[in-house]
């Protein structure tokens, strides 16, 4: 598990590295930073883990938690789209995820609007809208995707509170009318994290830096074949993630 905290005045970077998913393995963590740094620590942007936002909440009782919107529409395309996806599909045979019909072979994930062209649009709508409930169920999934992500795209914009209001009401009401069980349950989850939706919105901060640091970590013990040693792990973590501390580091700074 990879730690990157946003700092005031400070260069930010890959801060630490430990074994575990859990609370407690946060909290050890943090047990072993300075308090006065602790004290600067003003945002903390994670995915949608209760886990580390009550560890946050604990161990970082000033920070501010910040929801990357990333992991918000990675949850919609995964429970609320790709849950419908395989029930449209006559033909058993396997296909790519999140593929829909007119789209084969061009995408692994549910389209986003922007994406599309008007006939790439079209291919998609109109064999779902042939396909009767089905379809119908499919498209109201995605629009509940495409609705939420443009809420979460105000965020660049520097809209109101009214703005922001109107854009949460309108897909809230269109998830709780869809009669959809998986696309309520998105909502539901929007609306407990919504505080920490709300300061992405307000603020715009990201993990996404974080995010390609875990990728980077993961592709380094994949080519390792996985390592023995985790020290010699954290050593070469650090090597390819940190430009500054190549060829000079060693395991005993770490």
């Amino acid at each position: 598990m990879a730690h990157r905290v946003r700092r005031r005045g400070r260069p930010r970077g890959l801060l630490g590295q430990v074994e575990g998913r859990t609370g407690a393995d946060v909290l050890a963590w943090l047990s072993t930073t300075p308090r006065t740094w602790r004290k600067n620590i003003t945002h903390v942007a994670i995915d949608m883990a209760a886990t580390y936002r009550a560890a946050i909440r604990t161990g970082l009782p000033d920070a501010i938690v910040v929801v990357d919107h990333f992991h918000v529409v990675q949850l919609a395309n995964i429970n609320a789209v790709h849950g419908q996806a395989p029930h449209h599909r006559r033909d058993p045979r396997p296909t790519r995820t999140g593929q829909l019909p007119g789209l084969e072979g061009q995408t692994t994930s549910p389209p986003q609007r922007e994406d599309l062209t008007d006939e790439q649009f079209a291919r998609m709508w109109n064999p779902l809208l042939d396909e009767g409930q089905i379809g119908q169920t499919l498209l109201t999934a995605w629009i509940a995707k495409e609705s939420l992500r443009n809420l979460l795209a105000l965020a660049s914009t520097g809209a109101d509170r009214h703005q922001v209001g109107h854009a949460r009401r309108k897909f809230l009401t269109w998830c709780a009318d869809s009669d959809i069980p998986e696309v309520v349950r998105l909502a539901v989850t929007v609306v407990r994290w919504w505080s920490e939706i709300a300061v992405f919105l307000d603020t715009g901060h990201s993990n996404a830096k974080s995010e390609g640091i875990n990728r980077a970590i993961k592709l380094v013990a994949r080519n390792a074949f996985g390592f023995r040693n985790a020290e010699d792990l954290r050593l070469r973590t650090r090597s390819v993630t940190t430009r500054r501390a190549r060829g000079h580091l060693r395991t005993a700074q770490l």
